[in-house]
């Protein structure tokens, strides 16, 4: 695998909040520095949907030496508002190819559910429900609802990926849920938001191999754990521990602290992802900015729920590295020379 890169949050606004509350330009230029220089990555997937934001992280991106997969995730929005929000996108993408190092755009992230017309719902979190909810998979008018939400994704994707082209000059990919049918002969490149957890343990090196069928580059758009003992077999869902329903939020139930869990996840990954020669694969995430590491409150710390590579103190601005890292800062080295 050549690239191990980083996804990089500018803050996804989303039912009535938001991962990123405050966004400091000279914050993220330092914060980009870090992911070039000390996680030693080749590329970083900078995501959010605040254009303006991903605009100037993207641009900090390519100053630091990064090649660039910018990656506007619209959310709650119909058909017609999305291609509209994502061709804004691929003309900003386009402006940013004036950089000496590779801009990817990345048109959208595992649209059919977090934008409307598809999977049942008319939020993030109602459609979320519908997805890891067992009736939807065993109920057979459940499912046939599911699935016909699903195509209209399929007949989307063709009048989405022809607007970004009139906009944007360069290779074109998509963040796609495991679940997704995509049409990868409209990209240039195969994205897949792909999460090993206990239920997809046993086939999940061949599901992602199959990916390979369409003889394009194959890069892991999303893969990562949460920080406590367990959440490797969660994968995906790991941060649904969080109960927002008390003010300030808490951790629901008893969770042990385990940062190891996060190396053990990426090493055996990484592996899995060189024996089927992935061309690229991104740690989500950066940093879990609203999710602050509380010391000696279990209950509160929100860390324990988020993937970063870095934990937030409790101050909301500061970080400091988790052992996932250095780990690695330590793969990238050996992979770079650096």
């Amino acid at each position: 695998m050549r690239a191990l890169g980083v996804n990089y949050d500018t803050g996804l606004s989303f039912d009535g909040r938001s991962t990123r509350n405050h966004f400091d330009e000279d914050t993220v230029r330092r914060e980009l520095r870090t992911i070039a220089d000390e996680l030693h990555a080749p590329a970083v997937r900078v995501s959010g949907n605040d254009l303006d934001r991903l605009t100037v992280a993207g641009a900090a991106a390519l100053e630091a030496g990064l090649d660039l997969w910018f990656s506007p995730i619209p959310m709650d929005l119909a058909p017609d508002e999305f291609i509209a929000f994502l061709t804004d996108c691929a003309a900003r993408a386009e402006e940013l190819r004036q950089y000496e190092h590779e801009v990817v755009l990345v048109l959208g992230c595992e649209l059919s559910i977090f934008c409307k017309g598809f999977v049942p719902g008319e939020t993030n979190g109602d459609r979320m429900a519908v997805m890891t909810d067992p009736a939807t998979w065993t109920d057979p008018a459940k499912l046939a609802e599911l699935h016909a939400g699903l195509a209209r994704w399929g007949e989307v994707q063709q009048r989405l990926v022809a607007a970004a082209r009139e906009a944007f000059g360069g290779r074109i990919t998509y963040a796609a849920g495991l679940w997704e049918d995509v049409d990868w002969s409209l990209y240039d490149i195969v994205g897949i938001d792909a999460y090993r957890d206990a239920q997809n343990k046993a086939a999940y090196g061949e599901e992602l191999a199959a990916r390979l069928k369409w003889g394009k580059p194959v890069a892991i758009t999303e893969f990562g754990c949460c920080t406590y003992k367990g959440a490797g077999d969660r994968g995906g869902i790991g941060w649904t521990i969080v109960d927002r329903s008390v003010q300030p939020p808490a951790i629901a139930g008893e969770f042990e602290r385990h940062e190891d869990e996060q190396v053990s996840y990426l090493y055996e990954l990484v592996e899995e992802f060189d024996r089927i020669e992935l061309a690229a694969a991104f740690w989500f995430s950066f940093a879990g900015y609203e999710l602050p590491h509380q010391p000696g409150d279990p209950r509160h710390d929100l860390d324990l729920a988020a993937y970063g590579l870095v934990a937030m103190n409790p101050d909301g601005t500061s970080w400091r590295p988790k052992r996932v890292f250095s780990a690695l800062a330590e793969l990238n080295a050996a992979r770079t020379g650096n």
